[in-house]
């Protein structure tokens, strides 16, 4: 009895416990499967990605520096997207994108900090 490739129907040669004809196959069928629950995903990675970039653009003296929320913004810079909060122990939050942070001060201002 022959198997049949699950992506194309083609039989298959070689080895008996093999699912796809070829790579390509294979490949289609997995980018098949993942295709939904891979995307929402693969997004907030990218705007993640997206994020640290942008932070990381700001030379940093002695781990930290000051800019606006409005160069932020300009760079393409997203609030709603953060790896982790830190709260000191006087209560005041930091937002971080895994080692870089930033603190929002008065006036639209923002710290940005790079934790060691």
């Amino acid at each position: 009895m022959q198997k049949k490739c699950l992506e194309c129907g083609a039989e298959i040669r070689g080895r008996v416990d093999k699912k796809y004809c070829s790579d390509q196959c294979r490949n289609a069928y997995n980018n098949k499967v993942n295709k939904d629950s891979k995307n929402l995903i693969r997004n907030i990675n990218n705007r993640l990605r997206k994020n640290y970039r942008i932070l990381d653009s700001f030379p940093l003296k002695d781990g930290k520096t000051k800019t606006t929320r409005t160069r932020l913004m300009d760079k393409g810079f997203d609030f709603e997207f953060i790896t982790n909060l830190y709260t000191t122990k006087k209560g005041t939050t930091y937002y971080f994108l895994y080692d870089l942070g930033y603190l929002p001060l008065e006036n639209d201002y923002y710290m940005i900090v790079k934790r060691e």
